[in-house]
């Protein structure tokens, strides 16, 4: 009870700042459970270098890792939006995280499935991840199923924005498009001429509330930060007049405290959107799928092929679209060759394929022929 009481002491000069870079009643129990008699906490602001940028809500400064975070083999080496202790100028430990923002490695897909085991985190604690993606070639409707479906597999509550809405007559068009997709999914137009969706992002802001933003590079990100600013806080490239698409120039994941309140996280432009493990993701991404399955006459129907497939049935009534279950099949896919990595090997994973493949070939071979 002591050292408890001592870091009550240590921290409570300014708890109502911490308070306001995101801290809250998990990470209270998270140091009383350790029982810390660490001097001061502090939120990792961004990571530059091996440094990190910490602040404690009065001032910011760098710090240097300590030996046992360098050479940790447990995942918790610090990530922006990280809750840590700080001895000095030195970052000591990693106060446990309410959730995190991964991807696989980036160059994952494109080999075999495009799925990885290898895990990148992009960013810790957060209370909602904006999938960010222009009006312009940066539409990509599956790529935002692919975003959903990350973003459900670390338990992260998403928020659909498109940018550059003054470049169509009809940008609601687009809307509805997304929210056919994402069901129950705050879908957001925006544009930086008219300040159009800057209260009702607005809204998912707020003291104590920690958003970061995803998507290509160009989709708008740092134009969208100065929109919800109110100032031109991150540097952006120049806009073509032909496509009204702007040039990548974030470099590095940095937490922006945002004067109506909360952090927000400008983000490089992310190429790849390859998953790291399989989870509940692509279940929460298709979700008319999952209730349409519901309805197949055998439980472990793969939608496929099989008679009585309820969600086969919807395709050819044409209530879901062809293109919206090959990349659910896609999904899941990479999924299965993730959970299947982790009890046998590359290779014999893809023998094993080969043989069903063969076996398929045979098969369709011996069948008879009708004249």
């Amino acid at each position: 009870m002591t050292k408890n009481k001592q870091f009550q002491a240590d921290t409570s000069n300014n708890p109502t700042l911490l308070r306001q870079l995101g801290w809250d009643s998990h990470f209270d129990l998270q140091v009383a459970a350790a029982n810390a008699t660490h001097t001061h906490i502090a939120r990792v602001i961004s990571v530059q270098r091996g440094l990190f940028l910490v602040a404690d809500g009065q001032n910011e400064w760098l710090c240097s890792p300590a030996g046992k975070l360098l050479h940790s083999q447990t995942g918790d080496y610090p990530v922006t939006g990280d809750w840590v202790f700080v001895d000095d100028s030195v970052v000591s430990a990693v106060i446990p995280r309410k959730n995190i923002l991964s991807r696989g490695e980036s160059g994952a897909r494109g080999s075999r499935t495009g799925a990885t085991t290898r895990e990148q985190a992009i960013a810790a604690n957060l209370d909602a991840v904006f999938i960010v993606c222009g009006l312009d070639r940066d539409f990509n409707i599956r790529r935002i199923e692919r975003y959903l479906a990350l973003i459900y597999n670390c338990g992260l509550p998403p928020v659909v924005v498109l940018t550059k809405a003054d470049l169509h007559d009809n940008p609601d068009s687009f809307r509805m498009e997304v929210e056919d997709i994402a069901f129950g999914v705050p879908v957001v137009l925006t544009s930086m001429l008219d300040d159009r969706g800057r209260s009702e992002l607005a809204s998912h802001l707020g003291v104590g509330r920690t958003i970061a933003m995803v998507g290509s590079s160009g989709a708008g990100k740092s134009t969208l930060a100065n929109m919800l600013y109110g100032d031109d806080i991150q540097s952006t490239g120049a806009i073509s007049s032909y496509d009204g698409k702007g040039r990548h120039t974030t470099t590095a994941r940095e937490l922006i405290r945002m004067p109506q309140g909360g952090m927000l996280m400008d983000n490089p432009g992310i190429r790849e959107i390859a998953f790291h493990e399989d989870g509940h993701g692509v279940e929460s991404a298709f979700a008319e799928i999952q209730e349409l399955a519901e309805s197949c006459r055998f439980a472990d129907c793969s939608h496929q092929n099989e008679p009585g497939c309820a969600v086969l049935r919807a395709v050819e009534d044409g209530e879901l679209l062809p293109d919206r279950l090959e990349s659910y099949h896609k999904m899941k896919r990479e999924m299965q060759y993730l959970l299947e990595r982790r009890t046998k090997s590359a290779d014999r994973i893809e023998k094993e394929r080969w043989q069903e493949v063969a076996l398929l070939v045979k098969q369709i071979k011996q069948r008879p022929k009708y004249k």
